[in-house]
C-alpha cells in the first residue's frame, strides 16, 4: 500500500506538499476505509486551480519510469513549477508490502529525465545514485568496481531501481518485486473534456467493443440499473458487432447516440471498473462531474468495496458526509497542503456530526 506521498516543484506546487495516509484515527465507524492502520478510500476536496488534480498526476509519476503500461502523451509538458525551471522536481514515496516498509525517492529534471534514485528497505539503504556518485548494498547486490562506475556515469540515465529488477535474480518475496508489480497495478482516470488515463492497461479499447467480446452487455446493462436506475434493452450483437444497439420503443438505435453524457461516463467507469479487480492504487478525477448526487454516492460506495486502495476528487460537499466515509478519510487541498478533515479543526469530529454543514460554515482550513 502507499503510506506516503511528497513532490516538491512540480507543476503547481512550488514548495513540498505531502500526504501522510497512515494517519487513521480510531473512529468506529466505516472501518472498510482502513487496512493495516493506513487510509484506503478517501475523497479529496478543493477550490477550482488549488491543485487536485495535478496532485493526483504527481502521484503517478512513478508509472513513466517503473512500468511499461499506458502513459499520458504529454505529461511532461508543464513538468516544473513554472518559476523554477532550473530545478529538479523531487518525488517521495513510502510504501508498505506486507512488513517490509519501502522508501523510495528519486528527482527529474524540468524535461523529466530522471537524474537522482534513492531506495531505502526498514531504514537499510539498498542504493543511493546521483550525479557522479553511486552506492549500492553488495551484499545484497554484488557487482564489480566497473559496472558501479558505469552506473553512476551512465549518460542515459537508466534507473538503477529498473536495472536490479531486468538484471539480478530475484526472489518471488522480493520487495523490489512487489514495487514493480504494484506501479504496474496503478490506474488514473478522468472523463472529462477528453478521456485520459495512466497505467494498468497496456493499450486503449474501444468501450462497446469490449464490452461485446467479453460478453458482458447483461452485466452492463445491470450495472446501470444498479447505480442510476437507468434501464436500456440492448439488442443481442451481430457477429463481428463494434457498437451497442439498444432498443427504443421497438426501434433500434445506437447506443451512443441516446446516451447522455453523464452515462457515457459512467460507460468508461463501467470498463475501469472491470479492471480494477487487479489495480493496486486508482486515483479518479473529477469522478462525478456528470452524475447526479445520489448517482455520485452510489458509485462512491461500489468503489469503496473494492479492495484496492482508491482515491477520487469531487467539489460535490453532498459526500462530506459520515454515511459513506469518516473525517480522517476526507481531504482538503489549498494552498499547496493537503490534509484529512480532523486535522483542518480544532473541533473534536463525532459520528452524529453533519460534516458537509460544518464545511459550508468555514470550520474546515488548511
Amino acid at each position: 500500500m502507499l503510506c506516503k506521498f511528497a513532490v516538491t516543484n512540480y507543476r503547481g506546487f512550488e514548495q513540498k506538499i505531502e500526504w501522510d495516509l497512515t494517519k487513521a484515527r480510531d473512529y468506529a465507524f466505516n472501518s472498510f476505509a482502513i487496512n493495516n492502520k493506513t487510509i484506503k478510500n478517501g475523497i479529496i476536496y478543493g477550490p477550482n486551480g488549488s491543485g487536485k488534480s495535478n496532485f493526483g498526476l504527481a502521484i503517478f509519476d512513478i508509472v513513466n519510469h517503473l512500468s511499461q503500461k499506458w502513459k499520458k502523451p504529454d505529461y511532461y509538458v508543464n513538468f516544473a513549477y513554472a518559476g523554477n525551471q532550473k530545478s529538479n522536481v523531487n518525488f517521495e514515496y513510502t510504501f508498505k508490502f506486507d512488513d517490509i516498509i519501502l522508501q523510495y525517492f528519486y528527482a527529474k529534471n524540468s524535461q523529466g529525465v530522471l537524474v537522482s534514485e534513492k531506495l531505502i528497505e526498514d531504514s537499510n539503504v539498498v542504493f543511493d545514485k546521483d550525479v557522479g556518485s553511486f552506492y549500492i548494498d553488495e551484499k545484497t547486490f554484488p557487482m564489480d568496481n566497473k559496472i558501479q562506475d558505469s552506473l553512476a556515469d551512465n549518460a542515459n540515465n537508466v534507473s538503477i531501481l529498473n536495472f536490479l529488477i531486468t538484471t539480478y535474480p530475484l526472489r518471488e518475496d522480493s520487495s523490489l518485486l512487489k514495487l514493480q508489480k504494484f506501479a504496474n497495478s496503478m490506474l488514473w482516470f478522468r472523463s472529462l473534456e477528453e478521456r485520459e488515463f495512466i497505467g494498468l492497461q497496456s493499450n486503449v479499447y474501444i468501450i462497446d467493443e469490449y464490452i461485446i467480446k467479453n460478453n458482458l452487455i447483461k452485466d452492463f446493462s445491470k450495472f446501470l440499473n444498479e447505480v442510476s436506475e437507468q434501464k436500456f434493452d440492448f439488442a443481442p450483437p451481430a457477429p463481428d458487432a463494434k457498437q451497442l444497439i439498444c432498443y427504443i420503443k421497438g426501434k433500434p438505435v445506437l447506443f451512443n447516440l441516446v446516451a447522455s453524457t453523464g452515462t457515457h461516463s459512467l460507460t468508461l467507469l463501467y470498463f475501469w471498473y472491470k479492471q480494477m479487480e487487479n489495480a493496486s492504487f486508482v486515483f479518479i478525477d473529477e469522478f462525478d462531474a456528470f452524475y447526479h448526487f445520489k448517482l455520485s454516492q452510489n458509485i462512491c460506495r461500489k468503489l469503496f468495496n473494492l479492495k484496492c486502495q482508491l482515491f477520487l476528487t469531487s467539489h460535490n460537499t453532498l459526500l462530506l458526509c459520515n454515511d459513506l466515509l469518516r473525517p480522517d478519510c476526507n481531504f482538503l487541498l489549498d494552498k499547496n497542503e493537503i490534509r484529512a478533515l480532523h486535522d483542518c479543526t480544532e473541533k473534536e469530529l463525532r459520528e452524529g456530526h453533519n460534516i458537509e454543514k460544518l464545511y459550508r460554515g468555514g470550520t474546515f482550513s488548511v
